[in-house]
């Protein structure tokens, strides 16, 4: 397709992903023929998946994120879904970038269309395709209008009001490769969406925590706070050979043991559960990922628990894995002292990346750090911090695969 081109649409079920060399977020909107939100709840994205009609699907780092749209299960006055994309790196442009929308069927996954827009610059999102309803039959049109102020502009000038810090200037579309509707002025001021994550949240999303945002190794070791995120790249260069997840933990009060276990659970690109890695089963897909076994106590200095991954090792399959803690015992973690998680070159036994949790819940599971592996290849290891009621491994997968 062209910028301004349409073509009908044969299926009721379409889903459109946008694929590019870096990481992309991609959202739709449901829109009514004023060209508007009718609320919030009509932003769909990585923290809001799922609306009337509209789903958000995330690729898991391996594969384009989607929209997918069932135009049958729409409601009345919704005659328009927009699909945007944005760089997932902070203050990126599509600069060298070439995103390229394909428009599938969703149920057998036939390409409809392809469209890449043409001469982009210092666009930092994009409103690429839109679905929308003529003369009672559904179309899709290649769109190309780019933003300069990120998916927060597009989010605001289609009536989506979110909240930042401090306040922004109203948004200011770039040019349009092929001429369109200019969108409605803004009701609301622009401000900046949570940070990325793979899990909806019940309530709405939080601003991010000051400093947040991704870093890389290229500096030396990074200390993270709690949702940060930092990409395994040094050097220009993905880190691709063995690391070990070092966790450790002590009693909060003096000469009592505690006994944690330390695991990682195994991720496909669907939230699918592969394998779990703990004192029970102390090797996994093929000896990629080994666990040092189990510390009963949690006495002495230094790591109670080591998980030993073999990055380079681990199979395409593999795209997510959670590291967590587990009092088997019933220990709350308000009787735990100075946990923490961090990770270092096996190698070398450089510490690389370290995550000190700083507060506690009556809780007997905690989800310490994830690693997602990214479209293009790297890794990436955020902080978290979750406290969850479960003892054992067994009882974690679920609330892991969410956290995703």
């Amino acid at each position: 397709m062209t910028p301004g081109s349409n073509i009908p649409l044969p299926v009721t079920r379409v889903a459109v992903d946008v694929a590019a060399p870096v990481r992309l977020d991609v959202s739709g909107l449901l829109l009514t023929a004023d060209g508007k939100v009718r609320s919030d709840d009509d932003f769909i994205f990585y923290n809001q998946p799922a609306g009337p009609g509209v789903t958000y699907r995330s690729g898991g780092g391996t594969a384009p994120d989607a929209i997918i749209v069932d135009t049958s299960a729409l409601p009345p006055g919704i005659e328009k879904i927009v699909v945007t994309a944005s760089p997932d790196a902070a203050g990126q442009t599509f600069q060298g970038v070439e995103p390229t929308a394909t428009i599938r069927g969703a149920d057998d996954n036939s390409v409809l269309a392809t469209f890449t827009p043409p001469q982009l610059g210092a666009e930092t999102a994009l409103v690429v395709v839109e679905i929308y309803l003529r003369n009672g039959a559904w179309k899709a049109r290649a769109v190309g209008q780019g933003y300069a102020d990120g998916l927060a502009g597009i989010a605001t000038d289609f009536g989506v009001s979110v909240e930042e810090p401090a306040a922004a200037a109203p948004a200011q579309p770039l040019a349009p490769a092929q001429p369109v509707a200019p969108p409605m002025p803004p009701t609301q001021p622009p401000v900046t969406p949570p940070a990325r994550s793979m899990a909806a949240p019940p309530a709405p999303p939080a601003p991010p925590a000051p400093g947040a945002g991704k870093v890389n190794l290229d500096k030396g070791r990074v200390s993270l706070q709690k949702n940060q995120t930092v990409s395994l790249v040094k050097g220009g260069s993905p880190l691709l050979s063995q690391v070990k997840m070092g966790l450790g933990w002590e009693p909060a009060y003096r000469g009592k043991d505690i006994d944690l276990d330390a695991s990682v659970i195994a991720y496909g690109p669907q939230r699918n559960h592969i394998d779990s890695c703990y004192f029970g089963k102390l090797s996994i897909v093929n000896g990629a990922i080994k666990h040092s076994g189990d510390n009963l106590t949690g006495e002495g200095g230094g790591d109670d628990e080591v998980i030993t991954v073999d990055l380079g090792r681990l199979p395409q399959e593999v795209t997510g894995l959670v590291f967590t803690v587990n009092s088997f015992s019933g220990q709350k973690f308000t009787e735990v002292a100075k946990a923490y998680c961090r990770l270092l070159d096996a190698a070398t036994g450089e510490e690389l990346v370290r995550f000190d949790l700083t507060s506690a819940e009556p809780q007997t599971g905690v989800m310490m750090a994830k690693l997602i592996r990214q479209f293009t290849g790297e890794w990436d290891m955020t902080a978290m911090g979750d406290f969850v009621k479960a003892r054992t491994v067994r009882n974690m997968v679920k609330p892991a695969a969410q956290s995703l």
